[in-house]
């Protein structure tokens, strides 16, 4: 492995920093490396696969203000660019306009969100305002670049997806900035996104084409402020949501960002033209939806699949000590998140009955992957990771088969932990499952850090191919895989 340094920040961390999202595999890296002939640990490398696999991270810089949540840390975007059986890899700093402002006042200036945003130096950016933009939550690749952005929204910071070289902020990205989940459908090469935030009409839609020309904006309104987190699409349709969890109207006049849970309110799902023009909604039973897994048109029928929370604000467990409200947060476990199905029929206008509604897993499970072609369209496969009860690391990978109802897992070994694994397909497969899961793990024990390849249909069998990076990288979650043809490389 050939490894250079090409940047550092300073570590402005407490010394004996004892938080457990700063420390053990959350410990955050300040080096910056470019790294190429990246040593084949076990297995090998498939010549086939031919693009990048992209990571977003949480890796603070600063001491928080007052407590820190691990959603609050500086972006830092990590590559490994496949080529004819060998690996190069790269690591950036997102240098967001905040950790600039941050880095030249030596001092943190924002407070983060389980703090009040009083406790803010300056102004922020937003649907929370008064917080940092720091662009840490989701990357994709659309139109040549590789964008990263925000959960409570901000800016869209662009990078070139192989150099990783700093693009400046996207200007089609509204004012009110772009939630982290923009969506790319790989059949049109459109991305669709969406925004939030305190001020009616409250939630905005929009979709740029394959150049990153933007084709359509749009108000999706709603009855008052709310937090979603995630979409998806259709063939024809974009679907978005009004949850029954959101900021407490009485403490939100009052500047307080305090969510609260609704049960007696229904789930609400909005069916959008791709074409633009007024919403359909529909109700469902009420939950809390982190992330979407696909939708799909099945005749009239629009076909959603995600992760249903049994409890989406659980209780903190007094036994879990100081961070008893902080582990209970970020918990799939606690908040029982199992893979589920939603019907609407267009064409009588109303939801099907909560029958209609199907639980696919009894198992907990979080952040999905399908083949990269399927967005949209029908899909049979996915690949969701597990979790550790109490914590938010992922110990696992399981296969989901939606035709037969089988599943498939693996286990990393203990204290080994992964990252968001998108499927990578075959090139000129026609299988579904034909491909490879791409993933990061951080060992802390042994203080290291590989990437590790599966094949997709068999995934129970282990990685088929464990590749060394050049230095431990912080636990991390969203990923995404771009082809090399479609990333521009």
């Amino acid at each position: 492995m050939q490894v250079r340094e090409v940047g550092r920040l300073p570590n402005r961390l407490p010394a004996d920093d004892d938080h457990p999202y700063r420390t053990g595999p959350w410990a955050p890296t300040f080096v910056e490396y470019d790294a190429t002939e990246l040593d084949v640990l076990e297995g090998a490398i498939p010549r086939d696969l031919d693009g990048i696999y992209l990571r977003n991270t949480e890796n603070p810089v600063m001491p928080a203000i007052g407590r820190y949540h691990p959603f609050d840390g500086d972006g830092m975007v990590h590559a490994i660019r496949f080529r004819d059986g060998a690996a190069s890899y790269r690591n950036r700093f997102v240098r967001t306009t905040g950790l600039a402002a941050e880095l030249e006042a030596g001092e943190p200036l924002w407070a983060g969100i389980i703090e009040s945003p009083a406790k803010s130096k300056r102004e922020g950016w937003g649907a929370r305002g008064r917080m940092k933009d720091a662009s840490s939550t989701d990357v994709i690749v659309h139109a040549g670049r590789a964008l990263t952005t925000f959960y409570q929204c901000g800016d869209v910071y662009q990078h070139d997806p192989e150099t990783l070289a700093p693009l400046g902020t996207a200007a089609w990205a509204p004012p009110g900035g772009v939630s982290a989940h923009p969506k790319l459908d790989p059949a049109t090469g459109e991305l669709l996104y969406f925004t939030y935030g305190t001020d009616a009409p409250y939630q905005h839609f929009g979709i740029l084409d394959r150049d990153g020309n933007q084709v359509l904006y749009q108000p999706v309104p709603l009855p008052g402020p709310r937090l979603p987190h995630d979409m998806c699409f259709t063939e024809h349709h974009a679907i978005l949501v009004d949850l029954p969890l959101f900021w407490d109207p009485e403490l939100l006049a009052k500047g307080a960002y305090r969510p609260a849970w609704h049960p007696e309110r229904a789930t609400r799902f909005a069916i959008v033209p791709r074409t633009g023009g007024a919403p359909r909604w529909f109700e469902a039973a009420p939950t809390y939806v982190l992330h979407w897994i696909n939708a799909y048109e099945d005749g009239t029928e629009i076909v959603v699949d995600g992760y249903f929370q049994e409890d989406p604000m659980p209780r903190p467990d007094p036994a879990d000590g100081p961070w008893a409200g902080l582990k209970k947060m970020v918990d799939v476990h606690a908040m029982r998140a199992k893979p589920h199905r939603w019907r609407f029929d267009l064409a009588t206008g109303r939801t099907t009955t909560t029958a209609r509604e199907e639980r696919l897993f009894d198992d907990i499970s979080e952040f999905p992957s399908i083949h990269y072609a399927r967005p949209g369209r029908r899909h049979r496969y996915v690949w969701s990771m597990t979790a550790p009860v109490g914590w938010f690391l992922f110990d696992g990978i399981t296969r989901y088969d939606l035709e037969t109802g089988a599943t498939a897992h693996y286990q990393f070994p203990a204290g080994v932990y992964a990252s968001e694994a998108p499927m990578a397909p075959r090139p000129g497969s026609t299988a579904e499952d034909d491909g490879y899961l791409v993933t990061f793990t951080t060992d802390a024990a042994r203080d290291r850090s590989e990437c590790q390849i599966f094949d997709a249909a068999r995934v129970a069998d282990g990685p088929i191919a464990r590749v060394a990076l050049p230095a431990r990288i912080a636990s991390g979650t969203h990923a995404c895989w771009a082809p090399a043809s479609t990333a521009k490389l």
